[in-house]
């Protein structure tokens, strides 16, 4: 194996780029496209939904991903195979949504081929690029890398919907196909640019003997590790709660306040730079307070969680008051709260992506990239199925969209919960073997 070089900081940006570049797909695809199905097709939103479900369900794969990628010993090809994919999905959903105006069934049939592209694309390139992250970059820099990293993703957000809802006003099906194709091919370029040549020769020439394990075997170790386990339940819920919101903010400011799809993807715009205010704090706040310590990191991440739930009773109120409330503040405050969690969170994963069996980086990320995905896929399909039942069981679109943000804020303040018990230690629970060898070293010592 040729020694690997840790990475510095322009290493780092550079594969923030790369996550750039896949936020930048990734926001067309879970936003603006969904919220086009709901308000310009008036179809229900449980179809962008379901579709937006399947990419995550895709992901799943994750584990496995990342598995390959450790035996692989190079993650580059992974990351740029990946991004590409998603790209193509990218176009291909844009075409699909605008198929569906003239021919629903079809484009319905190209909707689930173009998302199923997506979950594989963005699983393959994001498990890869966290995974390249987690083994180069050095113990006392991995908070922080994280953190620049998703800040750059969050302003390939925020930079993309903003200047997509700019070009996508006044409105058509082909200047969304035109758009979409334009960020999908920017971002493929930027990505492949960012990552060329950056685990250079470096990168192991052969896998070492434990990353050579087969995948299930690889998979239960890291399983058995109860701190794996934990964390991974904290990630599914507090994503859960991150993601029920995601596919419903865009379609409630064009039901709710009646803003054209260029005025609420701008509106996206403005919750992601909050977003990306809030990593900033976190990452100059919890480098200055804490140096990255997981303690520190934890209580950044349920501070998260907790403001992230006032600002979703916020859009409650805002539900019951129209136009009269201000919505961009409120946008903007519940990008920030988010930004904050996220932050906290991406980070945890980046510092304990190494704890537990060795050369298990890969599967460790993906599991809990995997637990990610499970929980958007069920957030989104759950945030929009319930919007539209509360609109037939409450009577009215602003009462549905209220419910849905009350029950989000619950499950944030369960995840603060969650994230307060992650630095207790386990309670022992012995085995029967356990219980047996200890009866036996009792009996000898009588």
């Amino acid at each position: 194996m040729i020694p690997t070089r840790p990475f510095g900081w322009l290493g780092i940006v550079r594969l923030g780029l790369a996550q750039a570049a896949l936020g930048a797909i990734v926001v067309l695809t879970t936003s603006t496209l969904n919220r086009v199905m709901i308000v310009e097709l008036a179809l229900p939103a449980a179809l962008p939904g379901a579709l937006v479900a399947l990419h995550y369900a895709l992901q799943m794969l994750r584990p496995r991903m990342g598995h390959g990628s450790d035996v692989g010993g190079r993650r580059t090809p992974w990351i740029i195979g990946g991004i590409a994919v998603l790209a193509v999905g990218g176009v291909a959903a844009a075409a699909a949504t605008a198929l569906m105006a003239t021919h629903l069934a079809a484009g319905i049939v190209l909707g689930v081929a173009a998302f199923a592209l997506i979950g594989l694309g963005a699983g393959a390139g994001g498990t890869s690029l966290l995974v390249l992250l987690a083994v180069r970059v050095p113990p006392a820099r991995k908070a922080a890398a994280a953190s620049i990293v998703w800040l750059m993703m969050i302003a390939g957000f925020a930079v993309t919907a903003g200047t997509a809802g700019h070009f996508l006003d006044p409105f058509s099906q082909a200047r969304l196909l035109t758009v979409t194709s334009v960020v999908c091919g920017v971002a493929v370029l930027m990505a492949s640019l960012a990552v060329w040549g950056v685990e250079g020769e470096t990168a192991p020439s052969t896998p070492s003997a434990a990353a050579r394990l087969p995948f299930r075997a690889a998979l239960a170790q890291v399983w058995a590790e109860p701190q794996a386990r934990r964390f991974t339940l904290f990630v599914f819920v507090s994503m859960l709660a991150y993601n029920a919101q995601e596919l419903i903010l865009e379609p409630f400011a064009g039901a709710v306040f009646h803003l054209t799809p260029g005025g609420s993807t701008s509106l996206a715009g403005v919750q992601h730079g909050g977003a990306l205010l809030g990593m900033i704090l976190v990452g100059v706040a919890g480098t200055m307070l804490g140096g990255g310590r997981p303690a520190v990191l934890r209580g950044w991440a349920i501070a998260g969680c907790v403001a992230s739930a006032a600002a979703l009773l916020g859009l409650v109120a805002a539900a019951c008051l129209g136009p009269a409330w201000p919505l961009h503040l409120s946008y903007f405050l519940l990008g920030a709260a988010n930004g904050v969690f996220a932050a906290a969170a991406v980070s945890l994963m980046m510092a304990q992506a190494g704890d537990g069996h060795g050369g298990r980086d890969g599967v460790r990320m993906g599991i809990w990239g995997a637990a990610q995905a499970v929980a958007f896929g069920v957030g989104g399909l759950a945030g929009t199925v319930a919007a539209d039942l509360g609109r037939m069981l409450l009577g009215g679109t602003a009462p549905g969209y209220a419910a849905v943000f009350a029950s989000e804020a619950v499950l944030f303040l369960i995840a603060g919960w969650m994230g307060a018990r992650l630095g207790r230690p386990f309670a022992a629970r012995p085995t029967r073997r356990r219980q047996a060898a200890a009866s036996g070293l009792l009996s000898t010592t009588r």
